[in-house]
Parts: structure tokens; C-alpha cells; sequence
């Protein structure tokens, strides 16, 4: 292209011909960061990305991978100002996104092409960002819902930028993805809670745990006793109603929106596994993955079921 046709151009254009130009292997490298990431991080999200179709599985990636940038955040920082900075940043990061230039930086990059390829709702990557900030304030659920609360704004918000992925917009699949992402985020919170009592800390809802006379001492020093247990009952037993509510949905939603919903299949794997142990969150089975999980994820794929 002649320098008279790039001069003459607009910025959005020149930025769009700088990116053609360099795409090949740059793009190869932020998508192999973004895979990386997944795979070391969210294993059981990977898996169920593998089995979209092909059409959504880099966006899926991307999506995943933009999850994990946010998780990570609160683990990994010293000081919660920081966190907040890296906060500001992925904020910024989705308006520039969306104004067509995204951040030099491979999970802004891929995000940037899962966003125009499938006009993602800017609204559920802002709300993720901003409930995860919520989140650096390092303290305990006051109640389950609050964690309800906290997981429908993040792993609920993360289902429906799936569901569009998948070009899915239907009423009865969001209803489903908003059980399942509650759902996602207790079950998690409890396969957790072993990691964090050995840091001293302890996530857990407060209103479980003084209704049992569960302490946060209890947890913090691995405690198998009964009251210690029937915390664990009770927010599992909130988990696996959410997952039964996903499924009264089941008759109702397009079979191209279940691939979004695979990960009950973990969900599913994991409350079983508590169940068999009776509820002792520490048993050490629970902290070992289980290898059959791929083979079921491929399984409900194949069968077109959550």
C-alpha cells in the first residue's frame, strides 16, 4: 500500500492495516499466551473450551484467559493499592478495547478480537472487573448471599459473554447461566477453602458459620469435626439446588448454548466427591483432579447435555 493511501487514512484504519500486516505471528503468540494461561490456571475451563465449536473456541480462550488476569490479581499482589491499579487498568483496557485500540498485551489483544467478532456486551466485562475489585477489600462473605451476589457478577457475567460467543441469545439459556455461574462460584469458594486456611484465611459465608458455631479458627487449622461439616453441607447443598434449577431449564434452550454450560460437569464431579467424604472439605481425595473429567466433559458434549 502506497504512504499516500496509509497518510489519508484514519487512525482506526492505519491501526486495523499496522495489524494486518503484523497479525500472523503475532497473533499465534497472544493466542498461545491465552492458552497457556487457561491450561495452567483454569485446567477444567480449557477442557471445555477445547469443545466449542471452532467458531468460538479462541473467544472462549481469550474470555477465560481475561478471568483469570482478574482472579489472579488478589493472590499476587502485596498491597491493595496495587490491585487496584491493575483494576484501573483492565477498565481502561475494555473502553480502549472497544474504542478499537486495545493494550499492547496479549489478553487485551485476543479479548479485542473476541469483542468484534462476536460483539460482546461490554456491560458483562465491566461488571466482572468491577466485582472482582469489590473483592480485593480481603474479607469473609457475610452471608451466602452475598457470595451468591459475587458469583453472579463474575462467573454468571463470564456464561453470558459464552452464550454470545456461541450466538446464542435466549431467555431461558441466560436463566440457566446465572444458576450455573452461582453455582460455579460457591462450589469454588468451598474447593478453595483448604488453600486459603493454610494462608490463616477463610472466605466462607460468616451467617453459615455462626449458625453451626463454626469458627474462622476452625477452618484455619484443618477442623473435620461435625459443626465444621455442616457448613460445608449447608453451602453445598445451596450449589447443587442451583445446578438443579440450570437443568429445569434444559427442555427450553437451544442445543447450540450448551457447550457453555459444560462445566457442571466439574461441579457435578466435585459436590459428589464432598458428598462421598461427608463433607469434610479438607479430606485429601478432594484436592487430587480427577482424570475421568475430560472424558465426561466429552461425553455431555457429544450428547448435547448439561
Amino acid at each position: 500500500m502506497s504512504i499516500w493511501l496509509l497518510a489519508s487514512a484514519r487512525p482506526t484504519e492505519v491501526k486495523c492495516l499496522r495489524a494486518s500486516t503484523n497479525s500472523s505471528a503475532e497473533s499465534q503468540q497472544n493466542e498461545k499466551y491465552c492458552i497457556d494461561m487457561v491450561r495452567s490456571r483454569d485446567y477444567d475451563g480449557f477442557v471445555s473450551s477445547l469443545l466449542l465449536p471452532e467458531a468460538s473456541r479462541r473467544s472462549s480462550l481469550a474470555l477465560r484467559a481475561f478471568n483469570v488476569e482478574l482472579a489472579q490479581v488478589k493472590d499476587s499482589v502485596s498491597q491493595k493499592t496495587i490491585g487496584l491499579m491493575r483494576m484501573q487498568f483492565w477498565k481502561t483496557a475494555v473502553e480502549e478495547i472497544y474504542r478499537d485500540f486495545p493494550p499492547a498485551q496479549p489478553v487485551s489483544a485476543e479479548l479485542w478480537r473476541a469483542v468484534k467478532k462476536h460483539r460482546l456486551t461490554k456491560r458483562w466485562l465491566l461488571r466482572i472487573i468491577s466485582e472482582r475489585e469489590k473483592d480485593m477489600e480481603d474479607r469473609p462473605y457475610r452471608t451466602l448471599q452475598e457470595l451468591e451476589a459475587y458469583s453472579e457478577n463474575t462467573q454468571s457475567s463470564l456464561l453470558y459473554l459464552l452464550l454470545e460467543s456461541l450466538g446464542v441469545t435466549d431467555l431461558h439459556a441466560d436463566h440457566a447461566a446465572s444458576h450455573i455461574g452461582k453455582a460455579n462460584g460457591i462450589v469454588t469458594c468451598l474447593r478453595a477453602a483448604p488453600y486459603h486456611s493454610q494462608r490463616r484465611k477463610v472466605y466462607l459465608p460468616m451467617d453459615i458459620c455462626m449458625l453451626h458455631g463454626a469458627s474462622q479458627e476452625d477452618f484455619i487449622r484443618g477442623s473435620r469435626e461435625q459443626n465444621v461439616r455442616d457448613v460445608v453441607y449447608d453451602i453445598a447443598s445451596q450449589a447443587h439446588t442451583h445446578l438443579q434449577h440450570a437443568r429445569s431449564f434444559s427442555g427450553n434452550i437451544p442445543a447450540e448454548a450448551t457447550p457453555a454450560f459444560l462445566l457442571t460437569v466439574v461441579l457435578e464431579d466435585y459436590l459428589q466427591r464432598v458428598r462421598k467424604v461427608d463433607f469434610d472439605v479438607f479430606h485429601p481425595s478432594l484436592q487430587k483432579r480427577n482424570p475421568l473429567i475430560p472424558i465426561q466433559l466429552y461425553l455431555r458434549s457429544w450428547k448435547k447435555m448439561y
